[in-house]
């Protein structure tokens, strides 16, 4: 069985592979550097508007971002 990844854990992974810190996502697309920490922790979830945002930001899919595709 395949390994799943959350979220926060994916949202990281690309930031870190893209050598983008939590500030210059942040300000990429429009909410703040706490947001972002939230995220990858696993303490919020991001709104649509958002997850669309990350998903043009870092060039992948929604089902991406969710885990739902590799």
């Amino acid at each position: 069985m395949q390994e799943r990844f959350t979220f926060g854990e994916i949202l990281k992974e690309l930031r870190l592979e893209r050598h983008v810190n939590q500030v210059a996502l942040a300000q990429a697309i429009g909410v703040s550097k706490g947001i972002i920490s939230l995220w990858e922790n696993g303490l919020r979830e991001p709104t649509l508007t958002n997850l669309i945002a990350l998903a043009k930001y870092f060039d992948v899919s929604i089902d991406y971002l969710a885990g739902l595709s590799d």
